[in-house]
């Protein structure tokens, strides 16, 4: 039996849901929180869909409260998140949250039972991670290690960290000039792409629109707030695919990622400060990859490389880039 409120993000899929509630049922919490968003105008079929979704929802059968937070629009993946865990966060004290295609093991509702409880007044903790995006488990001996990296694939926060929360980065500007991103990830690649993704959202109405987790990193960085993570991967997200909003393709890293048994009680690290070894192996290993290829796709559609490519000869064209390389 999970003692943590459950909320549960949910919007088209009710196949992927039944699995995820079949997920919680396991652990029957006594309190079940539902955040769903509604059809999009310009998609006929999709008001069935989130209708069938709901459905999913009154197959509860176990002693719980419902609370339901239903949208009649569609609010999109960034609004709808944020909208939905500031509801949340007005009701109760802390929470796991998971979306609609992450499946989690039975032991992360106890993982983070006993961590939202640990640390329930420690401000240093702001974010307990589920998933790891690696099979691999991370080399520690403790149950789990302190990082500056939140993942949001199966997780868990206090209302005091979420407090922090803002989806439009207004503070960004006040920290964009200082060296803010690379003390928090040692990488000038990795904090050139965080610090576009948060120009973005302070900026742009679009980009928040599609997404809520970049801005939950950047309220966990500008409160200098840690993040949990399991030494093994607790969540495996199955939501890869066709009709997925943003896991479109197959990613043979992270998809459909095996889950393991987090034994009870936990080992716990000795100091609350991010593992040095481990935090940097993070960044190179799954920060790093995305950031490169970011760098590198910038690069060739910049205004120069179109230049290049366009009206200049051939051996002009490879002395300007072996100059600029």
């Amino acid at each position: 039996m999970s003692s943590a409120p459950v909320a549960l993000i949910i919007f088209r899929r009710p196949d992927l849901t039944a699995k995820v509630l079949d997920a919680v049922r396991a652990v029957k919490p006594p309190a079940l929180y539902v955040i769903a968003d509604g059809p999009r105008a310009d998609k006929p079929d999709e008001a069935q869909a989130c209708e069938a979704a709901r459905a999913v929802i009154d197959t509860v059968d176990w002693d719980c409260q419902i609370h339901r937070h239903y949208s009649d629009t569609n609010l999109g993946c960034g609004h709808r998140p944020a909208s939905g865990i500031d509801w949340l966060f007005q009701q109760v004290e802390s929470a796991i949250i998971l979306e609609d295609d992450c499946i989690p093991h039975p032991s992360f509702f106890g993982y983070c039972d006993e961590v939202l409880e640990r640390y329930r007044e420690d401000e240093r903790v702001m974010h307990v991670s589920g998933c790891t995006y690696r099979a691999q488990p991370w080399d520690t001996d403790k149950s789990f290690f302190f990082t500056r990296f939140p993942a949001c694939w199966g997780w868990a926060t206090w209302r005091r960290a979420w407090q922090h929360y803002d989806i439009h980065c207004g503070d960004w500007p006040r920290l964009r000039d200082s060296r803010f991103m690379d003390d928090v990830t040692g990488e000038p690649a990795v904090s050139a792409y965080w610090a576009n993704r948060f120009d973005e959202a302070w900026q742009s109405e679009d980009m928040i629109h599609h997404t809520w987790d970049y801005q939950w990193a950047f309220a966990c960085w500008a409160n200098s707030g840690l993040a949990i993570c399991p030494r093994h991967n607790l969540i495996s997200n199955i939501g890869w695919g066709d009709d997925a909003t943003h896991t479109f393709g197959l990613d043979g890293d992270t998809m459909a990622l095996p889950t393991f048994e987090m034994g009870l009680p936990l080992k716990h690290p000795e100091n609350v400060l991010p593992d040095p070894v481990l935090n940097r192996q993070y960044v190179e290993e799954l920060l790093l990859p995305s950031a490169l290829k970011w760098q590198n796709r910038n690069k060739k559609s910049s205004p120069l490389n179109r230049m290049i490519k366009g009206a200049l000869p051939g051996p002009v064209k490879r002395m300007i880039r072996r100059v600029i390389k």
